[in-house]
């Protein structure tokens, strides 16, 4: 699943590719969100973390859970 985070005055957003499910993904992001300074942390599906205050979030936006398939493979 791919999950895009926003991050404040940061012109790039930060793309993770995580085996997680939306349920998870919401669930991390909410204990981040109770703890005084949290911080919201993924792992994404090479095993790398991503690490991001919660004073710096500007937004998460959760991807599909399955990818679309991409070319013209079934156009006939």
């Amino acid at each position: 699943m791919e999950i895009k985070i926003g991050v404040r005055s940061v012109h790039r957003e930060l793309v993770v590719e995580t085996n997680l499910t939306a349920e998870q993904v919401e669930e991390e992001l909410g204990k981040a969100l109770a703890a005084d300074r949290g911080i919201f942390s993924l792992t994404d599906s090479k095993g790398r973390r991503v690490l991001v205050p919660i004073t710096s979030l500007g937004f998460v936006e959760i991807g599909e859970e399955e990818a679309r398939p991409v070319g013209f493979g079934g156009t006939l």
